[in-house]
């Protein structure tokens, strides 16, 4: 009875991770730029494969303990762009990612680890006390020069990211960037993302970090003509309807799981005392 537990307790854990995951989905609904996350578990095929790898090929061996695989993110489901009029929002009509340079937080020791560059969709600007172009509660937005200084609101932005003062005098363009083909984006914090390299390609670089002499960050590459929209800003792909579905289908095999966890209990202790009395 213990495999059929086993078997039991992960498929209650695995539905527990993807409820997280879809609960995050639906409070992010309205976070600009967010991007839906899925729980991928490890399949038979993987298993079968797994095993004639190992040199395992025997059949029924084992308890089928289901695990999460990945918590992959759906990039390629379509978004949408809303008009806010607002002079500090920004949108990117197509590929590409805004960069926003993270401080590092201290550690224990009150030292402060280094800053890092992160990806996001989610143009919902703002700025600072010194002018300068920010992701509220993240860090400065990155231009081709560094941090952008915008001063005031009186500002604008054409199609191709690069901006203009009140004066029409240039200020900067938008540090516009996407993942080279042997990089994985993974998930930070909430809309924010960070380019992970392929240590086998570029063992010289730590994903993450910004080298401002080349222009480059580690694993990606700028976008040769973005498309910029001020006063816009681009929508969660996340599906309510979808999620809601999902909702219900992960609580009822959940409380599959529960039960079967229960009728396994049950057959153990009956069991023990079937034992205890044949003694």
């Amino acid at each position: 009875m213990a495999t059929g537990f086993y078997t039991a307790a992960s498929g209650m854990l695995m539905q527990q991770r993807a409820l997280n995951v879809s609960g995050n989905n639906l409070a992010n609904t309205k976070t600009p730029g967010f991007k839906t996350q899925r729980v991928v578990s490890n399949v038979f095929g993987w298993e079968l494969l797994n095993r004639i790898e190992n040199g395992d090929n025997l059949i029924g061996k084992g308890a089928p303990v289901r695990l999460v695989h990945d918590v992959p993110t759906d990039y390629d489901s379509p978004s949408s762009l809303e008009q806010t009029e607002r002079p500090f929002d920004m949108a990117i009509n197509g590929i590409g990612f805004f960069n926003i340079l993270v401080p590092g937080d201290e550690n224990a020791n009150g030292e402060a680890a280094e800053d890092k560059i992160y990806l996001t969709r989610n143009g919902n600007f703002d700025i600072d006390e010194e002018g300068y172009l920010i992701l509220r509660g993240f860090g400065r937005v990155q231009g081709q020069n560094g941090d952008i200084q915008v001063e005031g609101s009186n500002f604008r932005v054409d199609a191709d990211g690069i901006i203009y003062d009140e004066e029409d005098n240039e200020i900067d363009t938008f540090k516009i960037s996407e993942a080279d083909d042997n990089t994985l984006l993974t998930v930070a914090r909430n809309g924010l993302y960070l380019a992970d390299p392929d240590p086998k390609s570029t063992p010289e670089t730590v994903a993450g970090e910004i080298t401002y002499d080349t222009g480059e960050s580690a694993g990606v590459h700028d976008v040769d003509m973005p498309n910029i929209r001020q006063g816009w800003l681009e929508s969660s792909n996340v599906d309510l309807n979808r999620e809601f579905t999902q909702l219900m289908a992960i609580q009822r095999n959940y409380q599959a799981c529960r039960q079967a966890m229960r009728m396994i209990d049950n057959i153990d202790a009956k069991t023990v005392t079937i034992c205890r009395a044949g003694t």
